[in-house]
């Protein structure tokens, strides 16, 4: 399982976005509410738990970054627990063991009431809303009820990967900040800092990344790095025979299981639309309508509670079919 962003101390998203909140701490000029902007997998969350750790009262500690703090702080120590009283997070719930399509209105509903009562630890009280984008159309306006009317001690973040799709309001009554996607190089040199592998095998999570932190790091080991190698096999490669297939969608029961497919079913979605991107023309075309179908197939399949490795092998029947054709 990828790490939460809660639990991440040592990784500075953007320098820049960091220095601007602090500048804005300082001179007493704090926005009541930021939206924190870029591709998924750039920091945004993980800078946000960094911001609030800040206005809870945790220590600085510089050798982090500028919002760096300890995971031996009190405060830290809280909000990794999911403990801190001053500190609110709606994100899609899990249940079952399945994760739901958005952010309902009875979670943005506890905002009013959160906002409503007084720090009982810190100067401030903090929402995060990882992601603004999951909100459904009545969540969204329950939280633009909040941003209307301005809590005096409180700080919303809202996490977003298409601030486009927000309601213009919502965006109105933020201050952003951008999270530029990272450089190869720039990943690489995190990879290896933070993993015990290779600079070869840091390069390649890198290039697989998009730009992406947070996927650089998942990429560099456990079952995504895995999957990736077994997904660009399967689309640029030789493929698998039927019963390295079916070997493979066996595999897929538990919660571990769960964890393969998922990883299995993002990386041939990435490496199909990489590879309709290089290859341009009528052929790239059809592996671009060849992305679309594979994007949709893990929401559906788990809203219909279809059988994992029977969707696998569906996908690649599909993957199968359009390398015939060329």
């Amino acid at each position: 399982m990828s790490e939460h962003p809660r639990d991440r101390y040592d990784l500075v998203p953007d320098l820049k976005a960091e220095e601007a909140f602090l500048d804005a701490l300082g001179r007493g000029r704090l926005h009541h509410a930021w939206l924190l902007c870029g591709v998924e997998g750039a920091g945004k969350a993980t800078f946000a738990y960094r911001a609030a750790r800040r206005l809870l009262g945790a220590a600085a500690d510089p050798s982090r970054g500028p919002l760096g703090a300890s995971p031996h702080d009190p405060v830290s120590r809280l909000i990794a627990a999911q403990a801190h009283p001053d500190l609110l997070v709606l994100e899609r719930i899990v249940e079952g063991g399945k994760t739901k399509k958005a952010i309902s209105v009875d979670q943005a509903r506890q905002l009013p009431e959160f906002f409503s009562k007084s720090p009982s630890q810190a100067k401030h009280r903090v929402a995060i809303i990882d992601a603004a984008d999951d909100l459904n159309i009545n969540a969204a306006n329950a939280l633009l009820k909040i941003l209307e009317e301005p809590p005096e001690s409180g700080v919303l973040f809202l996490v977003t990967h298409a601030p486009g799709r927000l309601l213009a309001t919502i965006r109105s009554r933020c201050r952003r900040l951008s999270f530029p996607v990272w450089t190869e190089a720039k990943l690489a040199e995190l990879v290896q800092q933070s993993t015990q592998v290779s600079w070869e095998e840091a390069e390649n999570a890198a290039s697989m990344a998009g730009g992406s932190p947070g996927a650089a790091l998942s990429l560099a080991s456990g079952p995504l790095f895995e999957m990736d190698q077994l997904a660009r096999m399967i689309v640029e490669g030789a493929g698998l025979d039927r019963k390295e297939q079916l070997d493979i969608a066996g595999s897929f029961r538990g919660a571990e299981g769960a964890v393969r497919f998922d990883a299995l079913m993002d990386r041939l979605i990435a490496t199909v639309k990489r590879h309709a991107a290089e290859t341009g023309g009528r052929e790239g075309a059809r592996w671009a309508e060849l992305w679309g179908r594979l994007s949709e197939m893990p929401e559906r399949a788990a809203g219909l509670n279809m059988d994992k490795g029977d969707v696998l092998l569906g996908a690649l029947a599909d993957i199968a079919r359009t390398k015939a054709l060329y």
